[in-house]
């Protein structure tokens, strides 16, 4: 494999934007659409909200299965084979869903797009940009969530638009469309892998970086699966839940979406943030800063039903949370662990979170039909908290004037 020089940026800014295009589109055509399509769904084939939502549960459980296999793909071929792939296997989930009359259609074309997720969205690019640019891919994984992060805020509405005009089958069909026309963007990932000049400062650096005791990198593999898998469920709940939430706490459905979308715009704002100044904060310190929004953010939502600016509130510090937490995600391995062994090891971290998330969507379904939304937000609020202990702890342990 040849070795990318060093002597230029590793990752071509090229690259960057066509990754950050391609994950607006693929998490607005995937992982989003259950949010803006579920109760339609539920309404035209008559099946109860557990059932439809869990459709999305199945699908994180494809991906906690194939999550270890994937990351070790990545690693081996490089993200752009993969990440093809994986928009191909979208188109087909997508039209699969469009022609689903009975659940056991239903249910194959969701693991069709776990499968497809865990090969297309943040994981799997962040394992790509790890590849190309080794201990230089803190910048580049900032970057390409940028644009990722608005894929709620675009294709909330445009799903919404869509099913209004054609309906929610000619709607999942326009998504199949928009999956397909991104994969040139993925073409522009080179086939490269990052190597360390010898002798480098860099490269001792990096060594000295690491955390050699075994019982230091168990500790810390555990307490970051611990903030992704708490973080992920919140997460996929809300992507599933946020507008219902919204609504069912008395905000009109209309205002509901758009509230929501808000969500986006909040991961965005954050994320722009971190790129232009979070290069003088430790990783571990944003993990504490990300987390630490999440608990504010649910206690606002709980007085969404008095006033839209709690609704506002909600969703725009969610999405500011939830933002930081994705970049947290993708770089705390860079400073905990062996970036060469990044899609590998990363992949089986990751695989509580997909496993146990894959419930969130159920979870909260139920958790509103028997309690209502503003049980979901408190249980939100506990959660959030675990989150936020997990990163306090790992900050403490093994922050950079502690590190074992």
């Amino acid at each position: 494999m040849t070795a990318l020089s060093t002597a230029t940026p590793p990752i071509p800014r090229r690259t960057v934007l066509c990754l950050g295009l391609a994950q607006l589109v693929a998490w607005g055509v995937s992982y989003y659409l259950i949010g803006v399509f579920g109760d339609r769904i539920a309404a035209e084939l008559g099946w109860n909200r557990p059932i439809v939502y869990g459709g999305f549960s199945a699908a994180l459980v494809a991906m906690g299965m194939a999550s270890p296999a994937v990351g070790r793909a990545t690693e081996r071929r490089g993200g752009r084979p993969v990440m093809i792939a994986g928009t191909i296997l979208t188109a087909l989930g997508c039209v699969g869903l469009s022609l689903s009359r009975h659940p056991v259609h239903y249910y194959a074309a969701w693991l069709c797009l776990g499968l497809a997720m865990r090969m297309t969205l943040y994981d799997a690019a962040f394992a790509a940009l790890a590849r190309l640019g080794g201990p230089q891919a803190r910048r580049p994984i900032s970057q390409i969530t940028l644009l990722g992060g608005l894929a709620s805020t675009t294709f909330w509405p445009i799903g919404h638009a869509l099913a209004d005009q054609f309906g929610w089958r000619g709607a999942l069909l326009a998504y199949a469309g928009f999956a397909i026309a991104a994969i040139p963007l993925l073409l522009a990932i080179p086939g490269g892998r990052y190597r360390e000049p010898a002798g480098s400062a860099e490269g001792a650096a990096g060594s000295s970086a690491r955390l050699r005791s075994r019982r230091h990198r168990l500790l810390a593999g555990a307490l970051y699966a611990l903030i992704v898998t708490v973080t992920a469920f919140l997460n996929t709940g809300m992507a599933a839940h946020m507008i219902g939430v919204l609504a069912g706490l008395g905000l009109g459905a209309t205002l509901a979406v758009w509230i929501s979308t808000l969500r986006g715009i909040g991961q965005s704002f954050a994320r722009l943030c971190e790129v232009l100044f979070g290069g003088r904060l430790h990783p571990l310190s944003l993990a504490v800063l990300a987390t630490a929004l999440l608990p504010l953010c649910f206690v606002s939502g709980l007085f969404s039903g008095a006033t839209a600016l709690a609704g506002i509130a909600f969703a725009f510090l969610y999405g500011a949370g939830n933002g930081l937490v994705t970049i947290v995600r993708g770089t705390l391995p860079l400073v905990l662990f062996d970036y060469r062994a990044y899609g590998g090891l990363v992949g089986w971290l990751l695989a509580p979170s997909f496993l146990l998330s894959a419930l969130a969507p159920l979870a909260y379904a139920v958790l509103i039909e028997r309690l209502g939304e503003a049980a979901a937000l408190h249980a939100s609020i506990v959660l959030a908290g675990i989150a936020l202990a997990a990163a306090l702890v790992l900050r403490l342990m093994f922050g950079p004037a502690r590190r074992p």
